[in-house]
């Protein structure tokens, strides 16, 4: 936390050497106040415990405090118009490095570091060209191939969805994966796309999220993949509830409803984070499979859920998408989902 420190020596020694400047300048003393600075994250709507993207975020911060020993300042967004004031209050308090969890907060940190050239900044999902900006995108869409082949490969009814959160370009980066690796494992899968709105209440709706499954369900779809925030867990309930396969979103949901979940496409914006809080590396920076950055998660929830076979299968697109073989199209490159 930013704060200031006199140094012992300073208090100590101030008086002492008042006195004994008449003897000698040269023991005169300067006492120096030293700047104690910490790193802040910003959070986005949907609060640090979203079970998703935020909490992402939440538990690379705290991974970062753990190996240091150090504090941070933090701040929850709980609507549009906080961005910018929390921003400079972490600047005006001296924090450095601010990271910015999410897309909607590269506008308001332009401001922000435009007016703090000397701290750095960070900012996920989305990007800023400002010498002192590291701008940390992912390649989505490639971990959402996987997770769309894996939802193929399990539908008995070759019918699968997908159902966002807010209506934006960075979703539908999402569901233009999740659509091509459903129709890579099988040519014949049909692919239903919701989004549950266009504000940023879409990202913290568990009700409708619910609603907009159990509508995909009635019309054949037997797995649903949610990239929604805090809305996916009423798409999981509703799953489970329904007797049906639903897939989770970057952070390992797998957990939240076992045998439920068939996999989660895990997005790690935790070590994103935690490597920006050590330290900022301007420019633009770019990660996805070959990085480790993003995969489709297996462990002890869902291992019975997945099938050797099936684990061969997108083991194997994943390498070719990794060298270059499989070429997944990205949405937010202004291509065609197809």
């Amino acid at each position: 936390m930013t704060g200031l420190m006199l140094t012992h020596s300073c208090l100590h020694n101030g008086w002492r050497h008042m006195r004994l400047a008449l003897l000698s300048a040269a023991l005169s003393t300067v006492c120096v106040v030293e700047a104690v600075a910490a790193p802040a994250v910003i959070f986005d709507m949907g609060g640090k415990f979203d079970k998703s993207f935020n909490e992402a975020a939440y538990r690379g911060a705290e991974a970062w405090k753990k190996e240091t020993g150090q504090n941070y300042l933090e701040f929850e967004i709980s609507n549009p118009a906080q961005r910018e004031q929390a921003m400079r209050r972490m600047a005006e308090r001296g924090a450095n490095p601010i990271v910015g969890v999410g897309f909607s907060q590269g506008t308001p940190m332009e401001k922000v570091a435009k007016a703090h050239p000397k701290l750095q900044f960070a900012l996920i999902d989305s990007v800023v060209t400002l010498p002192n900006v590291q701008s940390i995108l992912f390649k989505e869409h490639e971990g959402s191939f996987l997770v769309g082949m894996l939802a193929a490969m399990a539908s008995k009814t070759g019918k699968v969805g997908f159902i966002g959160g807010m209506d934006i370009p960075l979703i539908r980066k999402f569901a233009c994966g999740y659509e091509q690796g459903a129709r890579y494992a099988n040519l014949k899968a049909e692919v239903t796309t919701n989004m549950t709105g266009t504000t940023p209440a879409a990202w913290n709706d568990p009700t409708r999220g619910s609603e907009l499954a159990k509508a995909q369900f009635a019309k054949g779809v037997d797995v649903v993949f949610a990239a929604a925030g805090g809305t996916g867990i009423g798409v999981y309930q509703a799953a489970k509830d329904s007797g049906k396969y639903a897939i989770g979103v970057d952070s390992n949901q797998n957990h939240l409803q076992p045998g439920t979940m068939l996999t989660s496409m895990v997005k790690r914006v935790d070590v994103a984070v935690a490597r920006a809080m050590k330290g900022v590396t301007p420019g633009l920076t770019v990660l996805g499979l070959a990085e480790n950055a993003v995969d489709y998660a297996l462990d002890e929830h869902n291992a019975k859920l997945i099938t050797p076979e099936m684990k061969k299968r997108v083991d194997a697109a994943k390498a070719d998408i990794i060298a270059g073989k499989i070429k997944v199209i990205d949405y937010m490159a202004g291509n065609a989902c197809k």
